[in-house]
C-alpha cells in the first residue's frame, strides 16, 4: 500500500491517527440509541461501516485513504460504544458485564484468526494488490450483514422476535426494574446527560480506559514485529500471536462471568491489570526470548478483559438511561485518545527490544490498577451513605425502578 499510493511514514502515521481523531469526534452519535429506533439506526452504521471499508480497495490517492478512514471511524464510533449501550436496554446492570464481555471478546478472537487470514488471502495469484484484496474482504461481508441486522435486530425486548409473549412481559417487567415505566427509546434528557460529565465515578472510568487504550492500541499493530524481532520468521511471528489472544479470548468471557456472580468488578479489573503490567515489565527488562515470549501472554490475557470489564462498569454505576449512555461517551471521549499516544510507542528506532514502549505500557496499565483501587474505595463510601438512607431491605423492595437510584441502588464495586 506504501508503494502503490506513494505514502511517507507520516502519512502512514497519519491514516493510523485520523481514525481516532474521527471516532472521538462522532462519538456522541451514542446518544442517537435513545433518538431513533435501533432496528434502523444500526444497520445504517453497519452499511456505512461496510461501504468505508469496502472503498478503500479503490483509493488512489492518500487523500482518498484518509476520507475512508475518517468515514470508517464516525460509523464505527456510533456502533461499537452504542452496541455496549443497546445491550443495557435488554439486560440489568447486575448480569450485562458477561454479555459485553461476549461481545469484546470478539475483539481478541478476530486478532487470533487475523494473521493466518491475511497469510491466506494475500498468498493466492490475484491482479488485485493484496491490501486492495483485504479490504475487499473486510468490506463485502459487512455490507450483506447490514441487510441481515435490518431484519434481525431488535429495538426492545417489546419488538423481540425471537421472544413469545410471555417471554416479553418478562422482559418488560424487568425493564420497569431498571428504569421505571417510561419510554427507553424515543426520549432524551440533557439534564441527565450533563450531570454524568461531573461526576467522579465516570471521569475515573474514563481515565482508566485512556490507561489501558494506550497498551491495547499498540499491541495487536505491533506484536507481529515485536515477535520477529525476538527472532522468530514473518510467517512464525503471524503463529505465534494466535496464542495468546485465544486464551485472552476465554479469560474475558470468564472474568466478565465471574464479575457478575461476585458484583466484584473493581477486584478483577486491578487484578487483570497487573497481570498485563507483569508482562509488559516481563517484555522490557527480560533478555530471554522464551521469558519475552510469556510475557506476551501475560499483557494479551490481561489487557483484553481488563476492558470488557471496564465497559460493564461504567453502565452499572449510572442510574438511568441518560446516565449511561453519557457515561459510555464520556469513557470513549477520554478513552479514545488513548490511541493517538499507543501507536507512536513502538518507532523503528527502539529496535530490537522497544524497552521504552514496554515500559510506558507497563506503567499504564500499574495506573490503571491504582485507579480501579481509587473508584473502588468512593463507590464503598457512596454505599454506605445510600445504605444509610434506606436501612431496611422491606424499604429497598418497595420501589419501582428500583435500580433507577431508587431505595435498593447500590454501586457495583
Amino acid at each position: 500500500m506504501d508503494k502503490d499510493l506513494s505514502l511517507s511514514s507520516g502519512q502512514y502515521q497519519w491514516l493510523l491517527t485520523i481514525f481516532y481523531i474521527f471516532y472521538i469526534i462522532a462519538e456522541p452519535l451514542t446518544f442517537m440509541y435513545k433518538v431513533i429506533s435501533p432496528r434502523t439506526w444500526v444497520p445504517i452504521l453497519v452499511l456505512g461501516w461496510g461501504i468505508a471499508a469496502t472503498a478503500q480497495a479503490a483509493t488512489q490517492s492518500f487523500a482518498g485513504m484518509m476520507v475512508c478512514r475518517a468515514l470508517l471511524a464516525t460509523f464505527e464510533a456510533g456502533y461499537g460504544p452504542g452496541t455496549i449501550y443497546l445491550l443495557s436496554f435488554f439486560y440489568l446492570r447486575r448480569e450485562i458485564g458477561l454479555r459485553i464481555g461476549i461481545f469484546f471478546s470478539a475483539a481478541p478472537l478476530a486478532t487470533c484468526f487475523a494473521g493466518a487470514l491475511a497469510y491466506a488471502i494475500t498468498s493466492g495469484h490475484s491482479h488485485l494488490a493484496n491490501w486492495r484484496l483485504l479490504f475487499l474482504v473486510e468490506g463485502i461481508p459487512v455490507l450483506i450483514m447490514s441487510v441481515v441486522t435490518y431484519f434481525a435486530m431488535p429495538s426492545s425486548p417489546h419488538d423481540a422476535w425471537f421472544l413469545d409473549e410471555d417471554e416479553k412481559r418478562v422482559a418488560l417487567a424487568r425493564g420497569v426494574r431498571q428504569a421505571g415505566k417510561g419510554p427507553r427509546v424515543g426520549k432524551f434528557s440533557w439534564e441527565q446527560t450533563l450531570s454524568t460529565f461531573l461526576d467522579l465515578k465516570a471521569w475515573l472510568t474514563a481515565v482508566m480506559y485512556f490507561s489501558c487504550n494506550v497498551s491495547y492500541a499498540s499491541l495487536p499493530v505491533f506484536l507481529p514485529t515485536i515477535l520477529e524481532d525476538l527472532g522468530y520468521s514473518g510467517l512464525d511471528a503471524q503463529g505465534l500471536s494466535a496464542p495468546p489472544y485465544f486464551i485472552s479470548f476465554l479469560v474475558t468471557i470468564a472474568s466478565t462471568f465471574i464479575a457478575d456472580r461476585t458484583q466484584q468488578r473493581g477486584v478483577t479489573v486491578i487484578t487483570l491489570a497487573l497481570i498485563a503490567s507483569a508482562g509488559y515489565i516481563m517484555l522490557a527488562a527480560a533478555s530471554s526470548n522464551s521469558v519475552r515470549y510469556g510475557g506476551v501472554y501475560l499483557a494479551a490475557v490481561g489487557l483484553f478483559p481488563t476492558i470488557a470489564n471496564i465497559l460493564p462498569w461504567v453502565l452499572s454505576n449510572q442510574g438511568n438511561d441518560e446516565r449511561r449512555g453519557a457515561g459510555i461517551v464520556l469513557l470513549n471521549l477520554v478513552g479514545q485518545c488513548g490511541p493517538l499516544l499507543g501507536t507512536r510507542l513502538y518507532p523503528k528506532s527502539e529496535k530490537p527490544h522497544y524497552t521504552k514502549g514496554h515500559a510506558i505500557c507497563a506503567a499504564f496499565m500499574g495506573f490503571t490498577a491504582l485507579l480501579a483501587l481509587c473508584l473502588r474505595l468512593l463507590l464503598m463510601w457512596e454505599n454506605r451513605k445510600l445504605a444509610e438512607k434506606c436501612p431496611t431491605v422491606e424499604d429497598a423492595e418497595n420501589a419501582e425502578g428500583e435500580e433507577n437510584y431508587g431505595p435498593s441502588f447500590r454501586y457495583v464495586l
